[in-house]
């Protein structure tokens, strides 16, 4: 008595497609990631060869081109900075400030916003400009398109 064998069924799974979908993916995530502003206050900060890149701030303040000044997004009076600054460097691990202003903007009103800074109690001010060298490139990048 004979028997018949059984085909075997060889099976192969093809990962090719997945990681095509996975490429995809990350691009998609690189280029997304490099559109994301921060919305509401516009400002062009100036520009210096010498900038580095800073690690993430927690506390900010704004001034925009026409002399409003914002602490993380939010209007405020010049009269309340003071109080508005120690309040949010009490809960501060770092007590650093980030300067944000515009290049137009007041010297007179950043020094004002830097002085109140210190006196209610910031260690620290970081003074935030665009890196020359970069901005170089976005813009010839720009002019190609």
């Amino acid at each position: 008595m004979e028997f018949e064998q059984r085909k075997k069924i060889k099976t192969h799974l093809d990962i090719a497609p997945l990681i095509d979908i996975v490429f995809l993916l990350l691009i998609f995530f690189m280029l997304t990631a490099n559109f994301i502003m921060q919305p509401g206050i516009k400002i062009k900060l100036p520009t210096a060869k010498t900038a580095e890149p800073q690690e993430d701030e927690k506390l900010t303040i704004f001034i925009s081109r026409e002399n409003e000044i914002f602490l993380n997004g939010q209007k405020i009076n010049i009269d309340e900075l003071r109080e508005m600054v120690r309040i949010e460097l009490e809960s501060a691990s770092k007590k650093i400030i980030v300067l944000k202003a515009d290049e137009l903007v007041n010297l007179g009103l950043a020094v004002k916003v830097i002085d109140i800074s210190k006196q209610a109690g910031a260690k620290g001010i970081v003074i935030s400009a665009e890196i020359e060298e970069i901005l170089r490139k976005e813009n010839e990048e720009d002019a190609g398109r």
